[in-house]
């Protein structure tokens, strides 16, 4: 009986506080909030205003500036509550409206539900802000903002529930650590989609599109990597192994596709430019974002080696072979990195690989078999999904604002005069 009752006593303080504040936990998410929020701005805007033309350099700052914005008050009004409400398998409810209900001692988990409801907006204002590159140069400033508000309530809002928020996709067992399909599929391609809709840029491809400021691209590019961690290494939720091994093999995986889309690169054109190591290194960020809390360093090689050969190939047939004019490779880098690193983190997940073994299956799956069942059914849903809904917005913005795209002459005159009345260099 003393021995009971002193085991008893010994599971008290675990048993205690379990739901309590942890402090390092805390901080830790606190210093990811802000490294997702820094990945867009200035980290995306950067990357992308480098990557159009000199004319067209601020409308694509504004356009990440404004719709960061935007998102944000969305999320707060009604986003976070149909994202991680209770609701039932496809949506939430409205139940935390406003943030009704959380107050500052509110607990999710061991971190502060404020502080997980601003983790999660930084993932809502990027997502969006990533399907600027699909049509860059020329839609009209109120056509983004409506497409992007509209497409955040009905796309994004609903897919993160299906997936984090307890809806039925995370229910069957999806690993998708940090947005894999959340994120870069949906904005893979809801910007494929836009593209085809608002049509190429005049003159594509036979005109100049060259990039006007690799430097600012190069800068960018950096300010993503470090981001990086934060979003992969945050989605751990805690200061632990997971998200110490998640900010490894993002690493891992970040340089092993910046080298194998150079190598690609050196190899078919003669030459290793900046724009494409760059390139490589979102290829093996994305890629590795839903498999980061999963596989180990071995697999993390394999996925990033593969994200690099795969994407720069998936580059080269939507811009040079089916001639979509997707901008800044949305689709061809996000869109199918997304879907490759959520189909391979079915097999890498697997703890029976050897060297190359992950952290194990979902709960109920106990095969690579099953598990890539689900893993191809996630990327399906969300991708069929985004797809039919994106399209189906495009027109309708395109409605209200008497067209989606602007006139030929003020493209060609560019949008920072036309949409903002500014240049981006007074030279």
């Amino acid at each position: 009986m003393k021995k009971l009752l002193l085991s008893l006593t010994l599971l008290l303080p675990s048993m205690a506080f379990a739901d309590s504040l942890d402090t390092g936990d805390t901080a830790w998410i606190l210093t990811a909030s802000a490294l997702v929020l820094f990945m867009t701005l200035p980290g995306l805007a950067l990357f992308y205003g480098g990557l159009v033309r000199s004319k067209n350099v601020l409308s694509v700052l504004m356009q990440c500036f404004a719709i960061a914005c935007m998102a944000s008050l969305l999320w707060l009004i009604f986003g976070y509550s149909l994202s991680f409400g209770e609701g039932n398998a496809f949506i939430g409810d409205l139940s935390k409206v406003f943030l009704q209900g959380v107050e500052k001692d509110t607990l999710a988990g061991t971190i502060p539900e404020p502080l997980f409801f601003a983790f999660q907006m930084t993932f809502a204002i990027i997502t969006p802000a990533l399907m600027v590159g699909g049509f860059a140069e020329r839609m009209k400033f109120s056509s983004v903002l409506l497409f992007s508000a509209a497409w955040l309530i009905l796309v994004y809002f609903p897919v993160c529930h299906w997936v984090w928020g307890g809806g039925w996709l995370g229910s069957m067992g999806l690993l998708d650590f940090a947005g894999g399909t959340v994120v870069h599929i949906t904005a893979g391609v809801g910007a494929l989609v836009a593209a085809i809709v608002i049509k190429n840029r005049h003159g594509y491809p036979s005109a100049s599109m060259m990039p006007h400021n690799l430097t600012m691209t190069l800068t960018g590019a950096g300010m993503l990597w470090v981001g990086w961690f934060g979003f992969n290494g945050g989605s751990a939720l805690a200061a632990n192994g997971d998200a110490a091994m998640a900010i490894t093999v993002t690493h891992i995986s970040a340089a092993a596709g910046s080298l194998a889309w150079m190598v690609m690169e050196w190899v078919k054109h003669g030459k290793p430019s900046v724009l494409g190591i760059v390139t490589g290194m979102v290829a093996g960020l994305g890629t590795i974002t839903p498999a980061s809390g999963f596989v180990g360093p071995a697999g993390a090689l394999v996925i990033g080696i593969s994200a690099g050969i795969v994407c720069f190939y998936a580059t080269i047939w939507i811009k040079q072979k089916i001639q979509i004019d997707d901008s800044l490779d949305v689709f061809p880098v996000h869109g199918v990195g997304g879907i490759l690193g959520t189909l391979l983190a079915g097999i890498f997940c697997s703890p029976n690989l050897g060297i190359f073994s992950g952290y194990g299956f979902a709960d109920g799956i106990d095969s690579i078999g099953s598990q890539l069942g689900v893993q191809a059914i996630g990327v399906v849903a969300t991708g069929l999904y985004t797809a039919v809904v994106s399209y189906i917005l495009l027109l309708v913005v395109g409605k209200l604002t008497k067209g989606i795209r602007v006139e030929h002459e003020d493209e060609i005159q560019g949008l920072d005069i036309v949409s903002h009345d500014e240049r981006g260099y007074n030279l």
